[in-house]
């Protein structure tokens, strides 16, 4: 017997609530924001066969559609609060629904966010849409156009890693089995860096995070910022897996992979040391890999001290083949 609306929502979605005054259920929800916090509040859509394959895990691709929300939270440097769900779907199946409820309430609870409402109805292809409310201290939200001169530049955790599966997906590259299922997590479960952003308020000048790419996401920083930068190509980060292939295919996957969900910051130069014990705090790595520089200097990116030429490299296009 096919579900109807409000008997999907309430087997899978309602839960009670504890910070928000009402959740799931009404016309409305009702937020009980903490006094004096202002509200930070980010929306994304995912598109079947443009944002995930088909093949991917429901319990994955519910942990996915929170996390690149709760990442553009953690770019905020805001604390998570609330969070919407709208479904679009062709069909609404038990076993698709379990597994994806139980991948996005499982993030939801390991970073205590609620869910408190949402819309679900029939469409062609599967949609999902999340919107997440957070909250940061007034004057503290991380912003894309602080970055100064002579700042640092920094990324947490790894780059590449989806964009090398994704690639393994087209048949581009292969990989043995043991290592392309790390990658392919990296590509399906993105880990949303939320304590580093909390951690990041009054140190970091700018931030955002890293979904279309490095280059690209770093240059939305230097145009609100209006500033230059140069990067190291050996500075950034890469797993073992990414190090081998050749390094045309790693600089594609550095520089203009997209999907790695990781933070690109910038911090004045003289508190290196305390961005390093902010990192620890959040048990999050991080690595400095270049500096912010006079605007007319453009975007650069040196290897062994010989700027290369970024024309040609394969921006990120999502799942489009």
């Amino acid at each position: 017997m096919a579900l109807g609306e409000f008997d999907l929502i309430a087997r899978y979605f309602k839960r009670p609530v504890t910070r928000a005054a009402l959740g799931v259920g009404d016309d409305c929800a009702l937020l009980r924001p903490t006094p004096g916090q202002q509200l930070a509040v980010s929306t994304d859509l995912l598109v079947e066969g443009r944002h995930f394959l088909s093949t991917v895990a429901p319990e994955r691709l519910g942990h996915k559609a929170l996390a690149v929300n709760l990442s553009d939270l953690a770019a905020s440097g805001a604390s998570p609060l609330a969070f919407t769900l709208s479904l679009s779907m062709p069909r609404a199946e038990e076993r698709f629904l379990a597994p994806f409820a139980q991948g996005l309430l499982a993030l939801a609870d390991a970073h205590g966010i609620e869910l408190v409402g949402g819309d679900t109805t029939g469409g062609p292809v599967l949609c999902i849409g999340i919107t997440v409310m957070g909250e940061v201290p007034p004057g503290q939200a991380l912003l894309r156009s602080g970055a100064q001169v002579g700042d640092e530049i920094w990324v947490s955790g790894c780059l590449g890693d989806a964009r090398l599966a994704l690639e393994v997906f087209r048949g581009s590259l292969s990989l043995p089995g043991d290592a392309f299922e790390q990658v392919r997590q990296a590509m399906e479960c993105p880990e949303p860096r939320v304590e580093l952003g909390i951690a990041l308020r009054g140190l970091a000048s700018s931030a955002i995070d890293v979904s279309d790419g490095l280059l690209g996401d770093l240059g939305h920083v230097l145009r609100a910022s209006g500033v230059g930068a140069e990067l190291e190509l050996e500075a950034l980060p890469r797993s073992l897996f990414l190090g081998v292939q050749s390094q045309a295919w790693q600089r594609t996957c550095l520089l203009t992979g997209g999907d790695d969900y990781e933070l690109l910051f910038t911090a004045p130069a003289e508190r290196h040391e305390e961005v390093l014990l902010s990192a620890a705090i959040s048990f999050t790595p991080v690595h400095c890999v270049g500096r912010v520089v006079a605007p007319e200097r453009g975007l650069v990116v040196t290897q062994r001290g010989t700027p290369i030429d970024l024309a040609g490299l394969s921006a990120f296009d999502h799942f489009k083949s």
